[in-house]
């Protein structure tokens, strides 16, 4: 097969959830897509800000990702933010919808990327952070660069 590459490739990443949720387990899911959301993903047209996963019945669905026109897709193209069915066992997902409710934990998408050609999703089970965790976490990330700084500077 030439020309393919069996590498992951990173699409794109949600880079508030770990400012915004403490991430407790993480898993890779398919995800049901149209041809041109693929070719619109292929040139980065994709966004998981403010993106979410919810169990719906026995159907794992992913909310608010957004993906763009494609823009040779004219007609085929579809709304940009439509739900999108994530791909999993059913065993997972009765896992997952355990844990969801027992828990009171979100499903929250971490990174989008290719793999073996095949657009994945890393889903993460999640605790969102209160304001002071996330205050804590930033005193933390300082002081730890702060430390890093004097013990470079000893050297």
């Amino acid at each position: 097969m030439l020309g393919h590459n069996n590498m992951d490739k990173i699409i794109t990443t949600n880079r508030r959830a770990h400012h915004d949720y403490s991430i407790i387990e993480s898993l890779e899911a398919g995800i049901q897509l149209k041809g041109t959301e693929v070719k619109s993903i292929r040139a980065g047209g994709a966004s998981l800000a403010d993106s979410f996963a919810r169990l719906e019945g026995t159907e794992l669905l992913l909310y608010n990702m957004h993906v763009s026109p494609y823009e040779f897709g004219n007609i085929y193209n579809t709304d940009p933010v439509r739900p999108r069915k994530l791909l999993l066992h059913k065993r997972q997902i009765k896992k997952l919808s355990a844990e969801v409710a027992t828990k009171h934990l979100a499903l929250i998408p971490i990174k989008l990327y290719f793999k073996n050609g095949l657009v994945k999703i890393e889903l993460a089970l999640a605790k969102g952070k209160k304001l002071y965790d996330k205050r804590q976490a930033i005193k933390q990330r300082e002081s730890d660069r702060e430390l890093k700084r004097v013990l470079k500077d000893r050297k």
